[in-house]
């Protein structure tokens, strides 16, 4: 006998729109026999209530017997034994027509009563389940929508506790009526087996014990075959018992969970942050009007590196969203709890997310975070992500901001014009790869912002004022009043981080800065950034805010010691800065190195490339003849300027447009 489908007890409490979805096939293969069901009892009626014709009912009911064949069962046309089962019955019955004359009260109690039984207990109680079932999920809905409105910051615990309660009562309500309905559908698919086959099996036997004059010629024929039968539909009724028990221990087993399993966040496993799928049911906020707002619990999954929704009943889910590149972080929204919003790259799709649990929120973060990344698209993207987790547990503490630097740490961005220069950009490698603690001091802060105080701002813009740089350099040379280099270069950049190091003379630090850098944002969930522009000329670096056109940060150029794109992800590029921490009586210290770090809407080949131009024309400067030859070699703008873009990006200078200065260079 081929494999019966069955619908999975385990599910039954996930209650996903895939098993919606599945138990749907299963209830329209249940309509379908029954249908079936009534057609063929009808049949047999007229053969019993109508001696007068029955020839011409056994005839209808050979036909009929033919078309379990036909019959567009949800899941599957049924097994060929059965089919081939029927059809031979059917020849048996056209050739016995003429001789059904006296079967009333055998074909009652072996062909009607069997047929009755069938569809007045088994169908009638898939009926009566389904119904339950509907209730309960009703019922369990209306529960989750009241716990879904639990407000967070007046927290009452007496309302909370009421309505847990209520959520696991619902829940386990739902989950044993849906284990009852599930046993009884898997269970119809082996007694419509039974019940198709019986009540011929006993047509036929009182057939031949009730016409003696046809009994040599009709069991010389039918004996094997019948045997044959009786023995299928024991081994059918052995396989049902067997499975029943087995359904039974299952959902005993199910049954003894603890409690915690249907309460909402007391979920005690541990947040896993190395997940790259994930799926689950969400509340999504919708806006219904211009200031109105509901929120729809709907089913979310992940699917390479999209975000997909399937709502109950779809055969399928539709993508929602592309994550790749997109920005994920926690919000505060309607005073609900586990609110977390996607924004995509560009900032013009975003949607509002609400997990169940604490867990499932902090896990949903990371997951999408993890997408976010492209983790799915490498070789091994589980021992990625682990690796990543890893990296991250032992990255140091972050600190959002540069006035919480911890005391004793070096002060790297203390810088005293005219410092040590360095011959190019990219230092040669040595023979050995240092180690992580050679090349950055373990637990060193990790700056995620710069921070431009309101009286700075101020400062800036009062007439013949001085800027206080936050990080202690003079920018005398690089004040917007002294841009006339022969180099002005803008791009878009996003400042990620950035920490002390102990060396300024190897790629390596560089690498090593981006690594604990994005390794902390993703331990912490820090992922929203800003957005500044990076000015390249020939005599500093300057980091304006696009708004309000405030430089936040300056450098001078020969105070650059490294640059270096990421070797992998092109668009991540960084950068070490020497300065000189000054002791008491203005003495000169030792020298002390910090990297920056950036992500830039182009490639950061292109920044380091026009930083090692900027050095070359600092260079050239000295040399005269130096300067005249890079002149010839390098095409110039009308202005005089060196011309680094193409002529459909444009090149912007200080104050150009935000368009403008988010061209790739």
């Amino acid at each position: 006998m081929p494999a019966v489908h069955t619908l999975l007890l385990e599910e039954a409490l996930q209650d996903s729109p895939q098993t919606r979805s599945l138990l749907s096939v299963f209830e329209e293969d249940a309509g379908t026999l029954t249908d079936y069901t009534n057609q063929l009892l009808q049949s047999m009626q007229r053969v019993y209530g109508a001696q007068s014709e029955m020839g011409l009912a056994t005839e209808q009911l050979s036909r009929q017997l033919l078309e379990y064949e036909k019959q567009n069962f949800a899941l599957g046309k049924g097994d060929e034994e059965v089919i081939s089962t029927l059809q031979q019955f059917a020849k048996t019955v056209g050739e016995l027509n003429t001789l059904h004359s006296e079967l009333a009260t055998q074909m009652a109690d072996r062909m009607i009563f069997p047929m009755i039984q069938f569809r007045e207990k088994d169908l009638t109680e898939i009926s009566t389940l389904r119904e339950i079932f509907g209730i309960a999920s009703d019922e369990h809905e209306a529960a989750m929508v009241k716990y879904s409105r639990l407000p967070k910051k007046k927290e009452n615990e007496k309302v909370k506790a009421e309505l847990v309660g209520e959520v696991a009562y619902s829940r386990r309500k739902q989950h044993q009526a849906s284990m009852q309905y599930y046993c009884a559908l898997n269970a119809l698919q082996y007694r419509k087996r039974v019940a198709m086959l019986e009540p011929m099996l006993g047509y036929t036997q009182a057939q031949i014990n009730f016409y003696k004059k046809g009994i040599d010629l009709v069991s010389k024929k039918m004996d094997s075959f019948l045997g044959s039968v009786s023995s299928m539909t024991q081994n059918i009724q052995a396989q049902l018992d067997s499975e029943a028990e087995a359904m039974r221990m299952t959902q005993r087993e199910l049954l003894s969970m603890e409690d915690t399993v249907y309460m909402p966040d007391r979920d005690p496993a541990p947040v896993n942050r190395t997940l790259i799928q994930k799926a689950g049911y969400l509340n999504i906020r919708n806006k219904t009007g211009l200031v109105t707002t509901a929120w729809d619990r709907l089913y979310f999954f992940t699917q390479g590196g999209n975000l997909m929704c399937q709502p109950r009943g779809a055969v399928a889910g539709g993508m929602v969203l592309d994550l790749d590149n997109s920005s994920v972080m926690a919000v505060e929204c309607e005073d609900r709890r586990y609110c977390f919003q996607i924004t995509s790259p560009n900032g013009k799709t975003s949607m509002i997310l609400q997990a169940e649990s604490k867990r499932e929120y902090e896990e949903w973060i990371c997951t999408l975070n993890n997408i976010s990344r492209q983790i799915y698209l490498t070789d091994n993207p589980e021992a990625v992500a682990i690796r990543l987790n890893q990296t991250a547990i032992q990255a140091v503490t972050p600190i959002t901001s540069f006035e919480k630097r911890g005391e004793g740490s070096p002060n790297p961005d203390r810088a005293k014009p005219g410092g040590m220069q360095s011959s190019s950009g990219a230092s040669q490698k040595t023979s050995s790869a240092p180690e992580p603690e050679d090349l950055i001091v373990p637990g060193t802060p990790i700056q995620f912002d710069i921070m431009l105080p309101a009286s700075e701002f101020q400062d800036q813009n009062r007439a013949g004022g001085r800027r206080t740089n936050p990080f202690g350099e003079t920018d005398d040379d690089c004040s917007p009043e002294s841009d006339d280099s022969l180099l002005q270069q803008v791009f878009a950049v996003r400042f990620l981080g950035s920490m002390a190091v102990r060396s300024g003379q190897t790629q390596e630090v560089i690498y090593e800065a981006m690594r604990q850098v994005l390794a902390a944002r993703a331990i912490h969930n820090i992922f929203r950034t800003t957005e500044s522009h990076l000015m390249v000329t020939s005599s500093c670096l300057r980091l304006i805010d696009p708004q309000t056109q405030v430089t936040r940060i300056g450098f001078q150029l020969q105070e650059v010691t490294q640059f270096v794109a990421h070797q992998e992800n092109g668009r991540l590029m960084g950068f070490v800065v020497e300065g000189r921490d000054w002791g008491e009586d203005d003495e000169e210290g030792e020298p002390s190195f910090s990297a920056f770090v950036f992500e830039s809407n182009t490639e950061g080949e292109k920044i380091c490339y026009t930083i090692s131009l900027g050095k070359d024309i600092m260079e050239a400067k000295k040399d005269p003849e130096a300067l005249v030859q890079l002149l010839k070699n390098m095409p110039l703008t009308n202005e005089g300027k060196f011309l680094l873009l193409d002529n459909e990006t444009g090149n912007t200078a200080n104050g150009g447009a935000p368009d403008e200065e988010e061209s790739e260079a």
